[in-house]
């Protein structure tokens, strides 16, 4: 005859349940700084030879776009536009490939739903 034991009682699950819990605690306070400290810093990337650049913030927000005036052509409004285009795109890659980079990190490489 077995002798039952009342329910949780010495149960290594519950104790492992406990520190899971903890450690996503701390990996999700942890992802909350990460993220605080990107969303301060600015990327600023170039287009055209340096013709166009624009800086986005971690938030990724446009804060400015540099136009040189040798590069203001009215004959060729589109050419202007995409250099524009290609300068904040390329600012705004290099501010979401170092969020994933930091992120990931953190998590260890796991994919976390709704950070990135």
């Amino acid at each position: 005859m077995k002798a039952r034991l009342p329910q949780g009682y010495n149960t290594p699950g519950a104790a492992n349940l406990q520190q899971l819990a903890r450690q996503a605690q701390k990996m999700q306070e942890q992802m909350e700084a990460v993220t605080a400290e990107l969303e301060e810093k600015e990327y600023t990337a170039a287009s055209g030879g340096d013709a166009v650049k624009a800086t986005v913030t971690g938030k990724l927000e446009v804060k400015s776009v540099e136009i040189k005036p040798e590069v203001i052509d009215p004959e060729d409004a589109e050419m202007l536009g995409d250099l524009v285009t290609a300068a904040v795109n390329e600012a705004l890659r290099a501010a979401a490939k170092e969020k994933e980079e930091k992120l990931s990190a953190v998590s260890g490489g796991m994919a976390v739903p709704g950070l990135l």
